[in-house]
């Protein structure tokens, strides 16, 4: 059964993926942000921007994210919450945190130290509350 976001992702254009890779550019990058994916829960990529000095592997990140995510996913109705819409990993030198888009897709930026996890989420949120208004 789809939802809403089935309907305007089959009828994203050009005009509207430019629009999120804006968002993406404006909101994360500007911010310090490494990289940043929209991607669906398939891991499919939809959208993507780096500062211009990331080599990762998106589309194994992608895959990987997505089944990370619908881990955690089950993890969360187990323990009778019915989602945990944010993730967050920590590393030594790079950090990845995942956000909920609706309920079908997957905000994933890539960050440094240099970036306050608490600016980082205030960051995502506006450009989440902005990529809603292009599917509108």
């Amino acid at each position: 059964m789809g939802s809403d976001y089935d309907d305007e992702y089959t009828s994203l254009g050009q005009e509207q993926l430019e629009k999120i890779e804006a968002i993406l550019q404006e909101d994360l990058i500007s911010s310090g942000v490494h990289s940043a994916l929209l991607i669906d829960m398939a891991g499919n990529i939809i959208a993507q921007h780096d500062n211009g000095n990331c080599d990762h592997d998106v589309y194994s990140l992608a895959a990987l994210a997505s089944a990370n995510f619908a881990a955690v996913d089950t993890m969360a109705k187990i323990v009778g919450e019915e989602e945990f819409s944010l993730l967050f990993h920590k590393g030594e030198n790079e950090n990845i945190h995942f956000s909920k888009v609706g309920n079908d897709f997957l905000l994933i930026s890539i960050f440094g130290k240099n970036v306050a996890l608490g600016l980082l989420r205030l960051k995502v949120a506006e450009a989440i509350r902005k990529m809603n208004e292009v599917w509108k």
